[in-house]
């Protein structure tokens, strides 16, 4: 069993920045591919980035590529969002899910663990 808990959300004016984090816990983590999704009011959840147990090889979704970064700290079972250049679009419950598998996924199906999700609100 896995457990993930995410902090680091707040409000931010358009064009700040926001780091998130993800603490998980069991043995499996630095070999398990980790995902941030999103969801905002009324829409569907949706891909955001993706990283792979050794940390070699990362995806994003086209939206946020150039302004979000992934990483992750297998020493501290730790996950992260570094989110600059932060638009109102970007506003939704953000959520780090965990993939008991090798490879990177970009779709909710291929994940097995959530976490309960951390607000991220940006102002125009």
């Amino acid at each position: 069993q896995v457990q993930l808990v995410e902090s680091g959300g707040g409000l931010v004016h358009a064009g700040g920045s926001l780091r998130l984090s993800c603490a998980a816990s069991g043995r499996t983590f630095s070999s398990s591919a980790m995902g941030w999704f999103r969801q905002a009011p009324g829409k569907e959840r949706e891909f955001v980035s993706t990283i792979s147990g050794s940390g070699s090889s990362t995806y994003y979704a086209d939206s946020v590529k150039g302004r979000f970064t992934i990483s992750r700290d297998n020493a501290k079972n730790a996950v992260y969002l570094q989110m600059n250049s932060l638009k109102p679009e970007d506003t939704a419950v953000y959520y780090c899910a965990a993939r008991p598998r090798i490879g990177i996924a970009n779709a909710p199906q291929f994940y097995d663990y959530w976490g309960q999700g951390t607000q991220v609100t940006v102002s125009s």
